[in-house]
């Protein structure tokens, strides 16, 4: 019997396919894991990514104004997500926001070139 994807699992495996240098919003990940209109579940997912141990890069993922989403249930990584993106040559405007024209990720479409059946 094959294990079923969850919903974080997707996100997560279209997370890992950012590129250095470049940030994708949390709408646009829902929409490429077929999770149309659920950024927030984006949100949760990467929330809940174990930053020491986990090859997903969460910090490449920002909201659609191009800006760290910051939330006091973060406990300070809003400010290691913009170094982390400051260190792969992300640059940030004097209002903290990334240009999104210069660094969204446009993925080839499809991203993958099967899905595993559910």
């Amino acid at each position: 019997m094959a294990k079923t994807k969850t919903s974080y699992d997707v996100i997560y495996q279209v997370v890992r396919l950012i590129p250095k240098g470049r940030v994708a919003t949390y709408g646009q990940i829902a929409n490429l894991a077929d999770l149309p209109g659920q950024a927030r579940l984006v949100g949760y997912a990467l929330y809940r990514v174990d930053m020491q141990l986990s090859d997903v890069p969460w910090h490449r993922v920002i909201n659609a104004k191009g800006e760290v989403s910051e939330s006091p249930l973060r406990y300070g990584t809003d400010y290691l997500q913009r170094s982390l993106l400051e260190q792969e040559g992300i640059l940030f405007s004097s209002e903290g926001k990334v240009n999104l024209n210069e660094y969204r990720w446009r993925p080839k479409l499809p991203i993958w070139e099967t899905r595993d059946e559910e």
